[in-house]
């Protein structure tokens, strides 16, 4: 069972590199002329904080995603390799 627990933390490992390195690349290839392509995307999550006020404490919760093409194109890449390892 531990040999399964640690495929599916590489897996998730080899997955979050290529969301990584994929929004990277599409970030910087967006000011391409002909790879503008890559850098298409969208925002997904909280456009604006959620705030709890507890008046002892305050919590401000937030998360947002951009999702690209080259973000994508990473995923599958890290799939292949993961595949192959």
């Amino acid at each position: 069972m531990a040999t399964r627990d640690k495929n599916v933390w590489i897996l998730i490992l080899f997955i979050l590199a290529g969301i990584v390195v994929g929004g990277l690349i599409g970030e910087f290839a967006s000011g391409v002329d002909f790879l503008w392509w890559l850098g298409y995307g969208k925002n997904f999550g909280l456009t604006e904080p959620l705030i709890l006020d507890l008046s002892i404490i305050t919590l401000t919760l937030g998360a947002q995603f951009k999702i690209n093409i080259a973000s994508i194109i990473g995923i599958a890449i890290a799939l292949f390799i993961y595949r192959k390892t």
